[in-house]
């Protein structure tokens, strides 16, 4: 996987800029040999508490299991029904009756092309309250984001394989991989 910096921009908007993260204050590199690495990985990342506010960036090429890794945490917290992907909503809200009171948003920008839409559909709001924030494809809003609490890059290998940076911003993010 190419460096953010390697990104092409063209597809930005000329006012949208990827701003480079801060040094990460931890990096763990992971391998998931399957699906049910993935799973096994989001379980024990929903048990930690710190999760309850943290902001997770997913990165990968389309196919990477960005969503997929979505899907496996939010069954380990305990939210049930259909989970689908925000592609065309931008965001979607969930809640589970396992943790009361968190919310949860899970963000996909892969279509956000105008930052005047954050303001106007209410995402600076989502990220002023509490609650558990998940956005695939955030080098698309990079200018408006706030910074993550950590970064995974999901990166697909041979077969169901996946070779996994995650990277910590903030002390919740190092208490995430802890």
């Amino acid at each position: 996987m190419r460096p953010l910096s390697q990104l092409p921009q063209a597809r930005l908007p000329a006012e949208v800029m990827l701003l480079p993260h801060a040094p990460a204050l931890t990096t763990r590199r992971l391998l998931w040999p399957d699906e049910a690495a993935c799973a096994a990985w989001a379980a024990g990342l929903a048990g930690r508490d710190a999760l309850r506010d943290a902001f997770i960036e997913l990165h990968g090429p389309l196919g990477a299991g960005k969503t997929t890794f979505v899907r496996h945490l939010l069954r380990a917290l305990g939210v049930t029904g259909r989970i689908k992907s925000p592609t065309y909503a931008v965001v979607e809200p969930h809640a589970t009756p396992a943790l009361p009171g968190l919310a949860i948003s899970h963000f996909d920008f892969y279509r956000f092309d105008d930052p005047r839409e954050w303001a106007d559909a209410g995402f600076r709001d989502i990220f002023a309250l509490p609650g558990l924030k998940l956005a695939e494809w955030p080098e698309k809003a990079a200018a408006v984001l706030p910074a993550a609490d950590l970064r995974l890059d999901i990166e697909p290998l041979d077969g169901d394989a996946r070779r996994v940076t995650a990277e910590a911003f903030t002390p919740r993010g190092v208490a995430l991989l802890a």
